[in-house]
């Protein structure tokens, strides 16, 4: 039996994540097509990684710019490539708040509703170094992208699910969300109050709510990005930081 055969799934993932062990050769990893390794780049970061690794579903909450949504999708991703690994997919959901132009986009809901993947687009191609990773991701089922009105019914199995920009959900939403989830299923919310779309829209974000439930649940890790985590750059962190300072946010 070899070393990597003894491991546990834990020493696994922190080895991977340091660079010193690759993804298993049975995963659907190819060489032209591989996933980059991802570093922790800030404690926050570092807890996330540390919370995962032992299991949690995680609450990613907090400002602008620190790789909320990011590192949930690639911790997902680093899930459903592992060999042997229970999860399928990665289940994305978002809400389709509309916005100012949304309406006026061509095409039918679902295919409006693709303008809502763009953030998606835009970190698969950075976690791959290719403009099409998104694509193939999503053609090979590793990836699947759903609206919070097509929860309803389902049963989220053998995936994980990243739900992304829950500030821009009711309480209902979030309720219907996490109540999907079945066997094999683990579970990544991102968001900030602060971000809120559904002012004007005649709704309530249940955010705070949920937060105030997912807090004190065990099976959850509650983790809050502050200024200090900001790491898009150096000017989005100066921006939100005197915007803060001075009574803006």
């Amino acid at each position: 039996m070899s070393v990597q055969a003894k491991l546990t799934k834990r020493e696994r993932r922190k080895l991977r994540q340091q660079g010193v062990l690759e993804l298993r050769p049975n995963t659907k990893q190819k060489q032209a097509f591989k996933l980059k390794n991802i570093q922790p780049i800030t404690d926050n970061q570092e807890i996330v990684f540390e919370e995962w690794n032992d299991g949690q579903n995680l609450l990613l909450h907090g400002v602008a710019g620190t790789g909320k949504t990011f590192l949930g999708f690639y911790l997902g991703l680093t899930e459903v490539l592992e060999g042997e690994s229970p999860y399928n997919s990665i289940t994305i959901v978002r809400s389709a708040v509309p916005t100012r132009d949304m309406g006026f986009l061509p095409g039918n809901l679902t295919e409006k509703s693709r303008a809502y993947e763009l953030p998606y687009h835009a970190i698969a191609t950075e976690l791959y170094g290719r403009g099409d990773a998104y694509e193939i991701l999503k053609n090979r089922n590793d990836v699947e992208f759903i609206t919070t009105s097509h929860v309803r019914g389902i049963t989220l199995n053998n995936t994980i699910v990243v739900v992304d920009e829950i500030q821009n959900m009711t309480a209902h939403e979030l309720d219907s969300i996490i109540t999907r989830c079945g066997s094999n299923c683990r579970i990544i919310f991102c968001g900030d109050f602060r971000q809120n779309d559904l002012e004007g829209q005649g709704e309530s974000s249940g955010v705070k709510w949920f937060m105030r439930i997912i807090s004190r649940m065990s099976m959850f890790s509650f983790i809050e990005f502050t200024n200090d985590d900001i790491v898009r750059s150096q000017l989005v962190k100066e921006y939100i930081i005197l915007k803060d300072k001075h009574g803006y946010s």
